[in-house]
């Protein structure tokens, strides 16, 4: 199998890569479950010093590193930048504080001694997607190499070049060669790889029916699983929010990354007091973002990282407007041409019309207006997916109740949905299940073992 790294922009393609082999495959999980033997012995201290190298890495080649997750899957390249420098500091924020979060803990026992310890698991098989190429590897090599665990990569297909940079960020450090191991491998061969005796868990970042199929398997072989699986995340507006602030943060919730972010704000519910407003202020904001080049630092957005998934966004508006959905802002196409589509709003939407019922990946705004904080939450919980959510108004109790209220893993308020190292990520229902970051995040990929002692 051949990989190919191209621009979605213009097509240029920029490099080729030949697919490992069945025997390379099982060469690289040999060595890298032979590593793992090594690495789990090494102190933390250790482990911290490396991840702080690789930090600096990031950092010391962040040109090289943004340049490619912006030609291959199209972001402007000031989000590239901000990527590699967040990754950056995920590293150092698990060399900061690994010891603490796999410290023995105490447990409260009738008699004896007894405490809870945090051991690695082995080699664990990472499937991630191409929205955030480097990011969402890190958030999870990042913690489970702190934790002892070796790892291996299933990148998307369409960014095989920042996959094996992440490899090299790793081996510049000074990590053991096979600590952290791409595969060039397909689709198809995943199962295999989670199959083999020698990979401990695998995680997942990805589509709903990729996350099935990967947790079907996962169980299957009875090995731990994390799938994140995307969202289609409110963002509720109340009467008594800073209008002109909230449309602000809500164009770059929608739009960062062209939208393509499971944690980006997809369904707008606005109070009917503030819609008109609001929805002026969106709309104005829309026609200033700039569309171009993702390479020139003055584009906002780009295009959509391949053309078969602008084609999907298409396909899920033209459906539900033929379903009833009405255009508030933006032209529909009669059809897509190249990897572009333009940013839309969408209302007068119900159940059963794709942009409704399914996660929209790309900058279609679905908007919803309501009577009261009732509404507001039923409308926002009427979803199969529960990521995130992002509330606005300056009523804390009111703020308080619709966060306890909403079906989601994580709430803001005040400001827009984004993961941080030192905050739990994911979600509930469609959205998937387990945690990344934080000290939750490192305890997924270890065996919480207790020891007793009378």
């Amino acid at each position: 199998m051949q990989f190919t790294s191209a621009s979605p922009y213009d097509g240029t393609v920029t490099g080729q890569y030949i697919g490992h082999s069945a025997d390379e495959v099982a060469r690289r999980i040999q060595a890298t479950q032979s590593t793992f033997g090594y690495w789990k012995q090494t102190d933390l201290g250790t482990r911290a010093i490396l991840m702080r190298k690789a930090a600096t890495e990031l950092i010391s080649n962040k040109k090289k590193y943004s340049e490619s997750i912006t030609m291959e899957m199209g972001k402007v390249i000031r989000e590239s930048v901000a990527e590699i420098e967040k990754c950056a500091r995920v590293c150092e924020y698990y060399a900061d504080n690994a010891a603490r979060f796999l410290a023995d803990e105490q447990l409260p026992v009738h008699q004896g001694t007894a405490w809870l310890k945090y051991q690695p698991l082995g080699v664990v098989l990472a499937v991630m997607p191409w929205n955030f190429p480097f990011w969402q590897v890190f958030r999870f090599a990042a913690p489970a190499l702190m934790a002892g665990n070796t790892c291996l990569l299933k990148h998307a297909s369409n960014v095989p070049r920042c996959a094996l940079y992440i490899a090299e960020v790793f081996r510049n450090a000074g990590f053991p060669e096979y600590a952290f191991t791409t595969l060039l491998i397909g689709s198809d061969e995943v199962a295999g790889v989670i199959a083999d005796a020698r990979v401990a868990a695998v995680t997942l970042t990805g589509s709903e029916p990729a996350g099935s199929n990967i947790a079907s398997i996962a169980g299957k072989y009875i090995k731990k699983s994390v799938l994140e699986l995307g969202g289609s995340d409110p963002f509720i507006v109340l009467a008594d929010a800073d209008i002109t602030t909230t449309a602000a943060v809500a164009v770059k919730a929608r739009m960062l990354n062209c939208g393509q972010s499971c944690i980006a704000a997809k369904r707008f519910i606005i109070q009917k007091p503030v819609a008109k407003e609001f929805t002026e202020l969106f709309t104005a904001g829309l026609q200033n973002l700039k569309h171009g080049d993702p390479m020139l630092a003055d584009s906002d957005y780009s295009t959509l990282a391949r053309r078969d998934l602008a084609e999907e966004v298409f396909q899920q508006v033209k459906k539900s407007v033929d379903l009833g959905a009405r255009v508030l802002y933006g032209e529909l196409l009669e059809k897509i041409s190249g990897s572009s589509f333009p940013p839309m709003i969408l209302t007068d939407l119900k159940p059963g019309m794709p942009a409704h019922d399914e996660e929209v990946f790309g900058p279609v705004a679905c908007f919803y207006f309501v009577e009261n904080v009732e509404e507001a939450i039923a409308v926002a919980n009427d979803s199969r997916y529960g990521l995130g959510a992002s509330v606005w108004t300056n009523n804390h109790e009111k703020a308080i109740l619709i966060s306890n209220a909403l079906e989601c893993g994580a709430v803001y308020v005040n400001q827009m949905m984004f993961s941080d190292p030192a905050v739990p990520f994911g979600g509930i229902k469609k959205s998937g299940f387990g945690r990344e970051l934080s000290a939750v995040g490192i305890h997924e990929f270890t065996n919480q073992k207790t020891v007793w002692v009378k």
